[in-house]
């Protein structure tokens, strides 16, 4: 297929001004030279084939949006090479655009007051879409999602998660090489959620687009994503399938017990007495993240039933969340 983005050795550094306290420091400020240089992003190596998804993954100001503000064009890196289809995006940032589809940050590119059908007519003469390959698309679209009574719907009257839609849909309009998701799905129920799930997955099938997906909803990496890459303070902590992935903590099983009572206050008691473990609690179960190598989970849970009268247990494989969650804090060894 052919590698579409290539990143190599991508550093993007800030000046920040070393601000100081109160209106006397701001009016010192004014004059100051005092800066301090920020790298929000280090080093980064990293190609994406034609036709993947790809989850870029991190915690809040790991630099995933100014990675991606690099690759659309909107930032010029410090030092590195990057290459979108081919062009240096930042100099090329027409060219580049035309290649790429955004849906960034909940800006919505849809004319506020206009039923949909108009946006995306504007679209279709801005990317100078030939007529055939658009009605092409919209036919495409009401095969996959019910768009019909959203079409003639100005954009202001819809649900936060028909804009979504909507959005997605403006930004695969013009066939893009590349379409870049920034937390497609937050917010929404667990309904339009799917539904927005299955039309990326669906459009990335049917028309080879590469998809990058930023998010912090496990559900989007496990439902569409075979690879992730994942950045923390700049640097690449892994860049590899999700399979791969688990392997780093393979000897982790995740417990859940059920107990009469309010369980997140079961939760607090037990990570008191499990100070090793992992303890979390949802509206149905307590669970407890046991690492085998230390501990055998029927071990733990012979223990619980001295001391709880369980109701349910169930034991499953550490999940996409508990891993990702654990690279965060300890990195990968």
């Amino acid at each position: 297929m052919g590698k579409i983005i290539e990143i190599k050795n991508v550093t993007k550094e800030f000046k920040v001004l070393n601000r100081r306290e109160g209106l006397k420091g701001s009016l010192k400020d004014l004059f100051s030279r005092d800066y301090k240089i920020v790298r929000a992003v280090d080093n980064v190596t990293m190609s994406i084939e034609q036709g993947e998804i790809v989850g870029y993954l991190g915690p809040n100001g790991a630099g995933k949006s100014t990675t991606i503000k690099m690759m659309t064009g909107v930032l010029e890196p410090t030092s590195g090479e990057i290459l979108v289809d081919g062009n240096i995006p930042y100099k090329n940032r027409a060219k580049n655009a035309e290649n790429i589809g955004v849906v960034f940050g909940q800006r919505s590119q849809l004319w506020w007051a206009l039923p949909l059908i108009e946006s995306f007519k504007l679209l279709r003469d801005i990317y100078q879409i030939p007529q055939e390959n658009y009605e092409q698309m919209l036919e495409l679209y009401k095969s996959l999602v019910d768009i019909e009574p959203i079409l003639h719907k100005p954009v202001r009257q819809m649900s936060l998660g028909q804009r979504t839609l909507s959005d997605i849909l403006a930004a695969f309009l013009h066939d893009p090489k590349i379409v870049f998701l920034d937390e497609p799905t937050i917010g929404l129920d667990v309904s339009m959620k799917a539904k927005i799930r299955t039309l990326i997955h669906e459009l990335n099938r049917r028309r080879n687009t590469t998809v990058i997906l930023t998010t912090h909803d496990m559900g989007d990496v496990d439902a569409l994503c075979r690879r992730i890459v994942i950045i923390d303070k700049g640097k690449m902590l892994y860049n590899n399938d999700i399979e791969h992935l688990k392997g780093f903590f393979g000897s982790y099983r995740t417990l859940k017990i059920r107990l009469d009572g309010d369980l997140e206050q079961w939760a607090q008691q037990l990570a008191q007495e499990l100070p090793d473990f992992s303890v979390s609690a949802d509206d149905e179960w307590i669970s407890v993240l046991v690492d085998e190598e230390k501990a055998k989970v029927i071990d733990v849970l012979a223990g619980l039933q001295k001391k709880y009268r369980i109701r349910d247990m169930q034991l499953e494989e550490i999940s996409t969340e508990e891993v990702i969650k654990k690279i965060y804090e300890e990195g990968v060894q």
